[in-house]
């Protein structure tokens, strides 16, 4: 303990607060939340270093948090001095992967990124701490060879789901434990219900209704998910009583990923609907779902912010982070766009939402699961920052 009488400085890898992406936005502030839990029970004070991509420069950040410098391959390959400075200045690193990055399915160049500056902290003899993700697959050889020996080499290796374990376990990981998605610890201030009518949100997804980055369908799915949103919305405005809501949960980017130009488009051609405001932080979009009765989603983080507010969701799974998941909480409704089409998914959805007192109940037992896996997880950083890192560093002068 005597190391850490001072204020600890811990480096926040991949973590990005106010970001135009609300799930990595969820990711930083739910992970520092966490983090101050357990920097309050070892009994000392610490100051985080944001070390993620797309910073808002203008974000009103907490006090304890300072932007860092962006990590960016070509400066890192050159020698940034700016960002391996801010590594060196820190006492322990927790990288996050943005949540889902750290696999080579969104290609090479992304994984270099992220394998390159677990590598810079390794080289400077930082602990190195993978917070909760979900992690690989790796499918090319080369790659899966390089994530294998930096895991190795970490302090910690944490996921948050269950398939993402198994495949570790597969890969010969010995330090890695199983916990949940760190965003499910950003608070949330419950609004009412309308009471005389049924709100229905519908988080649309910028990336599955332009089929992906491309518009060449690159995540494989066998869903029509415009097909389905149109569906939707349409079959919603049939029943009585129900008020259909859209929400951006990405939004600033202006590509084909951004969900803000798509929710506009369908306010045109459905008047009726009513478009959320365009919420800065994941904690506001948390809150206004927490008055909805229902939601359906196509980002992630929108599901955990639905689902963590104790509102019955129908999540549209396009890779295993949403499997694993929701598979780890014991909670089956969810739509898997590899697998069904448009007509199957409205079928569930719309089943989903007649049996909605049924799914509050599997929200509820899920949210037990979580909370203890959170529990569980602030005890192991209080491990981790109790003992000033020394296991951590042994693995990494030994690696």
């Amino acid at each position: 303990m005597e190391e850490h009488r001072k204020a600890l400085r811990i480096g926040l890898l991949w973590h990005t607060f106010s970001h135009g992406n609300l799930g990595v936005d969820a990711l930083a502030c739910g992970h520092a939340i966490l983090l101050r839990r357990a920097v309050q029970r070892v009994g000392v004070t610490a100051h985080y270093t944001s070390l993620g991509a797309g910073q808002n420069r203008l974000a009103e950040l907490p006090g304890d948090v300072t932007n860092g410098p962006e990590p960016q391959l070509k400066q890192l390959l050159k020698g940034n001095f700016g960002f391996l400075t801010a590594i060196r200045n820190c006492d322990v690193v927790f990288d996050i992967g943005e949540g889902d990055s750290f696999t080579d399915i969104y290609g090479v160049r992304r994984f270099a990124r992220l394998v390159g500056t677990k590598l810079a902290v390794l080289a400077l003899g930082k602990p190195l701490i993978i917070a909760p993700q979900t992690i690989g697959p790796f499918n090319l050889p080369v790659c899966r060879r390089v994530a294998i020996a930096v895991m190795r080499r970490a302090g910690g290796v944490f996921t948050r789901d269950e398939l993402s374990t198994a495949f570790l376990n597969e890969c010969g990981i010995a330090n890695a434990e199983e916990f949940i998605d760190v965003a499910f610890a950003v608070p949330v201030i419950k609004q009412a219900k309308a009471g005389d009518r049924q709100r229905v949100c519908l988080n649309i997804s910028g990336l599955l209704y332009n089929q992906s980055y491309t518009g060449k369908n690159e995540l494989g799915m066998r869903l029509d998910y415009a097909s389905l949103t149109h569906a939707l919305i349409e079959e919603m405005g049939k029943r009585p009583g129900v008020e259909v809501h859209l929400l951006a949960h990405v939004s600033g980017s202006g590509g084909d990923d951004d969900d803000t130009a798509i929710m506009l488009e369908l306010k045109r051609r459905y008047p009726s609907a009513v478009t959320a405001p365009m919420f800065k932080t994941a904690g506001q979009a948390k809150s206004y779902m927490s008055g909805m009765d229902f939601v359906v989603a196509g980002r992630m983080h929108a599901c955990i912010g639905a689902f963590s507010a104790g509102v019955p969701v129908v999540p549209i799974a396009y890779s295993r982070k949403f499997n694993g998941l929701f598979s780890t909480l014991k909670y089956a409704h969810y739509v898997d766009g590899k697998v069904d089409n448009a007509e199957a998914a409205l079928g569930k959805i719309m089943a989903a939402f007649d049996a909605r007192d049924s799914l509050a109940v599997d929200v509820d037992r899920g949210l037990t699961i979580a909370n203890t896996r959170l529990e569980r997880y602030v005890d192991r950083l209080v491990h981790i920052l109790k003992y000033p890192l020394s296991e951590a560093r042994r693995k990494v002068r030994s690696g």
